[in-house]
């Protein structure tokens, strides 16, 4: 009886993840609740099947299909997208940065009739904001213009403590091009190696 219990609060906890998290492979899953060795997080997934759906992208992806929504009472509709390297990528920086409990996904900033935009995630830690983006592919152009919207943001002073940007991304080149472009700003830039 005892056993069973944990095994559904452990399920439970790793829809949860997903719910909160949207798409995560399984090495992130492993990590988040503690599944032990490789053979041990499939079986576990694997058990899950009936509550997630998964496809392949190097490891594979998992997020929650219609039972499993309505097991955490989630109502966003996922499916198998090219944009889950995005998804992943954020969710490494979600474990590498200790799983923060304020962490929120897509978080919008507006200066109205000034300045607007969306944050990939944020979280707040010592009372100063954390500003998450993720670079994936995306056009350095696209990058630089939300770069200068972040700084317009800033220049209003609506932070107390002013932020740190956290980016993510992909290359040595692309961490150079960032960090230059974010010049003057509190910025720390990985790439997806640093964390492998």
């Amino acid at each position: 009886m005892k056993k069973e219990i944990e095994r559904q609060q452990r399920e439970e906890a790793i829809l949860c993840s997903l719910k909160k998290l949207n798409y995560l492979n399984r090495s992130q899953l492993q990590r988040l609740h503690d599944l032990g060795s490789d053979r041990n997080a499939q079986r576990v997934l694997q058990q899950l099947s009936p509550y997630v759906s998964s496809f392949k992208d190097g490891e594979n992806i998992y997020y929650l299909n219609k039972e499993g929504r309505e097991r955490v009472n989630s109502k966003r509709v996922l499916k198998k997208t090219t944009q889950s390297r995005h998804y992943i990528m954020r969710n490494e920086l979600y474990i590498q940065s200790g799983c923060p409990q304020s962490w929120k996904n897509e978080m919008k900033l507006e200066v109205p009739n000034k300045v607007k935009l969306i944050a990939d995630a944020y979280f707040i830690r010592k009372k100063q904001y954390h500003l998450i983006e993720v670079d994936h592919l995306q056009k350095m152009i696209k990058n630089k213009s939300k770069i200068e919207r972040y700084m317009q943001l800033f220049s209003y002073n609506v932070f107390d403590i002013p932020p740190k940007l956290i980016w993510i991304t992909t290359t040595e080149l692309r961490r150079k091009q960032l960090i230059k472009l974010c010049e003057g700003l509190d910025v720390k830039v990985f790439t997806i190696q640093d964390f492998i």
